[in-house]
């Protein structure tokens, strides 16, 4: 069933969740309207699969691939069938809402063409009576012009209003649609950008900017070329009828040759907007980086560095832009000429044709022949071109708007080819779908990932996994440890240890499913959080939201509410992980602030322990989560968590951990550094490294006297620089407490190894 949200929207009331009986959210805010909100199925998915990783041959995209950044977007096939995929998640049924907002959008579009037509013989009855002078039949017309006239502007309007719900109605399915498939249980928000790369920097450009366009450009185009193509069939109908099959002719020659001469002088919009999109996000991302990256570029004064980064690339997006533009002032000159112009000066030749053709102006030149009074033919010539005339002025404006439609469905191609992109790669991603066309995917890509995941698993298993880095697709990855192979049992608490760069994060993104397992079986707990497998990662994360939400994520507080825990069970929470002050510290559970600057390091690896505790999970993964916190609190927050019959896999370079340990996996060894050993903790191999430990401290210890002396003799040396006016002065403190602190970490660790021992 599908997960169901409900949103009722209100000032009056405070928001509260409550759970609804299908697993879902009910998110009330009042209770006033509702807004049902659906989750995509994956029968949906798996439906549309082939439409975007199996095309049709006559598309040009090869099966089982996406189009890559460079693939040119134009008025092809391949663009026919990339805009109905899209369609068909835009509209997904007949009786849809997407569908009904498009029909009655329909219905005022023909019902402005009637108005058009309307308003074009009450013009020339006006004219007529206006000559003629005949002030009763005139009046009367102003009158009617009046009444069609606020008709006219209420169709005009609301056009424009349901071309914008057409836009947000199909931002709405698009948005939801890639959320359901970018967020999930796949991790798919983490594998688009670091494992797959088919999006380039990642998929905010896509989502917030390319998708917004596209549905804008798609529904404008509805209106541009829809409105457009009824007023061509209804006015050529009507001319047809008043100046003949010859005037017909001409005009639909006149379409032809204009639109065959636009179309080969038009220069490449949608290829343009494709190139401009991607130079857009690139400019954008160079931004974000900074923003993430602030701390580290002010400890380095690297600031002029940055600029020149972000005015380089801006420098080649205003050139780009520069570009288009010319381009585009070159077309819009033709294009205006052709379309305003010629096709006036056409259309007035066409509009004669009756008076000095009668034989082949249609009903206009029977006319001209039957009316024998010369005042009645003046004022029946008058009346015909008046209504000819604004005919063909709506018909130039018609055939006008369908000609720079050609422009504008340049652009929605390079739109509809962003958007196209981004859905492929995230179906691609979700149904791990890699497939090597030519020759043999190399060892270790996404197309060799042979291993498996059991989960359901009561403990944590390797067996034979080799742990490897991917490479972003096709490219392969890289081995960081020969086949591993364990297992941790529920009350058998692993650390794992060794020195940078050997794999220790690694092993986690492989248990998480963040990496692939490549070849043999890993083995976990099915789900993540309350009785199953919680990962604490290297850095700490602190969510949007309120005090409450930081210590109960990814829970919110409807999840709280339903395992009947209360602000009383998190204070005994926070106490626990030494947070029991922030409540009052920071103004109550409610209180919202930009967490990531108001906790310092040690609150935010302690934060993260009290979600630990908060969700009691069977196994816990801990990543360098107390190298900010003290060494007295770091024992303290170990023995709760076991307590809470926690087992622990901790990832740390601290051997004082091991004492809150079973076993100790240690990567790192061997000549090449990717083999690993597996022991209990305490065992006789274990106290014989201890052993070893203890000599070479030992011999350490030796060598103090002479640090002793050499000391002095710096000291000696150093004297003269020590004075003021002639006067000797002692060496700064600092200098003693630096040299006696050396001498007594070496007798403090000698002394720790051999208590451990």
């Amino acid at each position: 069933m599908a997960v169901q949200s409900t949103l009722r929207h209100s000032a009056a009331e405070k928001a509260a969740e409550l759970d609804v009986g299908d697993g879902g959210r009910d998110a009330t805010l009042s209770a006033n309207r509702d807004v049902v909100i659906h989750t995509t199925k994956n029968l949906t998915f798996e439906a549309h699969r082939r439409l975007f990783l199996n095309p049709p041959r006559v598309s040009g995209l090869r099966e089982g691939s996406v189009p890559g950044e460079q693939t040119r977007a134009g008025l092809n096939l391949a663009f026919l069938h990339q805009f109905l995929s899209l369609m068909s998640i835009m509209i997904p049924r007949w009786n849809s809402k997407e569908a009904g907002i498009l029909l009655s959008h329909s219905a005022f579009l023909m019902l402005r063409t009637y108005m058009s037509l309307v308003v074009a013989r009450l013009d020339g009855e006006i004219v007529r009576d206006l000559v003629t002078g005949n002030g009763k039949l005139f009046l009367w017309g102003i009158v009617k012009w009046c009444g069609i006239g606020s008709v006219a502007s209420y169709t005009n309007a609301t056009i424009k209003y349901l071309e914008s719900k057409v836009s947000i109605a199909f931002r709405t399915r698009l948005t939801r649609y890639i959320h359901d498939l970018y967020l999930n249980d796949n991790l798919n928000y983490y594998k688009l950008s670091n494992l797959d790369g088919g999006v380039g920097h990642g998929a905010d450009q896509f989502i917030t900017q390319d998708l917004t366009q596209f549905c804008s450009s798609a529904a404008g185009l509805y209106s541009s070329l829809g409105k457009p193509f009824v007023d061509l069939c209804v006015f050529n109908y009507q001319l047809y009828q008043s100046l003949g099959p010859v005037a017909f002719v001409g005009l639909m020659s006149n379409y032809l040759l204009t639109a065959n001469i636009l179309r080969r002088l038009s220069p490449p919009f949608g290829k343009l907007k494709a190139v401009e999109g991607r130079k857009e996000g690139d400019f954008r991302s160079l931004h974000a980086r900074l923003i993430a990256n602030a701390e580290e570029i002010a400890f380095y004064g690297g600031s002029e560095m940055e600029k020149v980064f972000l005015n380089r690339e801006f420098k080649s997006l205003k050139q780009f832009m520069e570009g288009i533009y010319m381009l585009k002032i070159r077309y819009n000159i033709l294009e205006d000429f052709i379309l305003k112009y010629s096709w006036s000066a056409y259309g007035y030749l066409l509009s004669a044709l009756p008076v000095f053709f009668p034989a082949w102006g249609g009903l206009g030149g029977a006319m001209e022949m039957k009316d024998s009074a010369k005042g009645s033919r003046e004022r029946s010539r008058m009346q015909d071109f008046i209504t000819n005339k604004r005919l063909m002025l709506s018909l130039a404006d018609a055939g006008g708007r369908m000609m720079y439609s050609i422009k504008d469905l340049s652009e929605l191609a390079g739109y509809t080819s962003r958007v196209y992109t981004l859905i492929s790669t995230m179906h691609r991603v979700h149904a791990d779908s890699y497939q090597i066309r030519d020759g043999a995917a190399e060892l270790y890509s996404l197309a060799d990932v042979q291993g498996t995941t059991q989960k359901g698993f009561d403990g944590v298993r390797f067996e034979n996994v080799p742990i490897v880095a991917p490479g972003l697709w096709p490219q392969g990855g890289e081995q960081l440890l020969d086949d591993l192979s364990m297992i941790v049992r529920p009350g058998e608490h692993l650390l794992i240890s060794g020195p940078n760069g050997v794999g220790k994060s690694a092993i986690s993104r492989v248990l998480a499913g963040s990496w692939p397992v490549y070849r043999g079986l890993v083995s976990r707990p099915k789900s993540t959080g309350e009785d199953g497998i919680m990962f604490l990662p290297q850095r700490p994360y602190l969510s949007i939201g309120t005090l409450r939400d930081q210590v109960i994520y990814p829970d919110g507080e409807v999840d709280m509410r339903s395992k009947r825990k209360s602000e009383n069970d998190l204070k005994e929470i926070l106490n626990a992980a030494r947070l029991g002050y922030l409540p009052d510290r920071e103004g109550g559970w409610d209180t919202r602030k930009e967490w990531k600057d108001v906790l310092s390091g040690g609150e935010k690896q302690r934060m993260g322990f009290a979600r630990v505790l908060y969700h009691e999970p069977k196994f816990a993964v801990i990543d360098e989560g107390t190298s900010a916190v003290s060494s007295d609190v770091e024992g303290l927050l170990y023995e709760t968590c076991k307590e809470h019959g926690i087992t622990l896999i901790t990832i740390s370079t601290r051997a004082s951990l091991k004492k809150y340990h079973t076993y100790n996996l240690v990567l790192g060894s061997g000549e090449q550094g990717n083999e690993w050993e597996f022991d209990r903790i305490g065992t006789d191999r274990e106290k014989m490294q201890v052993e070893k430990e203890i000599q070479e401290l030992r011999k350490q210890l030796g060598q103090v006297e002479q640090w002793k002396e050499r000391r002095a003799q710096l000291e000696a040396e150093l004297a003269d620089v020590w004075t003021d006016r002639g006067e000797f002065l002692d060496a700064p403190e600092y200098l003693e407490r630096e040299a006696n602190a050396t001498v007594d970490e070496v007798e403090s660790v000698s002394e720790d190894t051999t208590a451990q021992k």
